[in-house]
């Protein structure tokens, strides 16, 4: 009797595919529909950035003109150059006021940068690491601060700094400058996502003591949270007119932003202050947009800083 061997199951065989062997194509009303999306969403991208730009390329184009073309050409035709010369009678003008205005606002914003990013890391870092009474009711007046403008607060700062004689002095700008209640909220966020409690307390293990291991450990973890925060109080430092306002009556004191607010205030009086307004506001753009083409690379840079390894 002979015997037969089973033979295994064929495989099923595979399913056809279209003749060019790709994955069928949308249907015609979804392709149209996604074209429209990016339509849509372009077109709206593309008038946010002409209404952004339109200003910028006006107030480039005014810086070179002289006063006659800043009113004889149209506002975005080019007039005969006279970028240099402008520049030149706007650091000349007064005794050189501007640049001493341009030193008070650098002064102003870096120093008090620097102090509040500090500042702000420390205590981020404490409300995030640290366990105290009443932690969260304090953390939560610190969001409260956040929701407060800063313009309501002026006037009671105001009056302790004529309490205290500070008023007309470089203090009454500074000191106030060094709070900043949004920076704690974005420490602590930082901190959280990028200090690991295990790397602190092998530090602890290790003898480093609090301090330490903040300054060695923790800090360099937050770097990326560090310039994120300066370049946040750098730049609401610079444009800080209201507390300016406030604060100061000599003109020898002024930031950039207020003494081109007095000159802006006397041009009908003084003609000639116009075109140096104008040049004046673009050079005191210039130190903000250096200073995030130079902290940029630090801001994305080092974004898993705060990993494990």
């Amino acid at each position: 009797m002979s015997t037969q061997t089973a033979t295994p199951d064929a495989p099923p065989a595979p399913t056809p595919r279209t003749g060019t062997g790709r994955r069928p194509s949308p249907p015609p009303a979804r392709r149209t529909r996604g074209l429209t999306s990016r339509v849509m969403v372009n077109g709206v991208l593309a008038v946010v950035a002409v209404y952004t730009l339109m200003p910028l390329t006006w107030l480039l184009i005014a810086a070179t003109k002289n006063y006659r073309d800043l009113f004889a050409t149209n506002p975005f035709s080019l007039g005969d150059f006279h970028l240099l010369s402008n520049l030149d009678a706007l650091f000349a003008y007064n005794d050189g006021l501007y640049g001493r205005w341009l030193l008070n606002s650098l002064l102003y914003t870096l120093v008090a940068a620097v102090l509040s990013t500090l500042v702000s890391v420390a205590c981020g870092y404490a409300f995030d690491k640290y366990a105290f009474r009443g932690k969260e009711k304090l953390f939560g007046v610190v969001l409260v601060g956040v929701l407060i403008p800063s313009t309501v607060v002026q006037l009671p700062l105001y009056l302790m700094a004529s309490r205290l004689g500070l008023v007309d002095t470089y203090w009454a700008v500074l000191i106030p400058s060094l709070v900043n209640p949004f920076g704690v909220y974005l420490a602590r966020v930082f901190s959280e996502g990028y200090v690991p409690g295990e790397v602190l307390e092998a530090a602890r293990v290790d003898g480093a003591g609090e301090l330490q291991t903040f300054t060695k450990v923790a800090l360099p973890m937050l770097a990326p949270g560090f310039v994120t925060i300066f370049l946040f109080s750098f730049t609401a430092n610079w444009n800080n007119f209201y507390g300016a306002l406030m604060m100061l009556n000599d003109e020898r004191l002024y930031p950039v932003n207020l003494g081109l607010f007095m000159w802006n205030q006397n041009v009908y009086q003084q003609p000639e202050l116009y075109p140096l307004v104008i040049i004046g506001s673009l050079v005191a753009v210039v130190p903000l947009i250096v200073a995030f083409l130079c902290l940029q690379r630090f801001w994305r840079s080092g974004l898993t800083a705060g990993a494990v390894k």
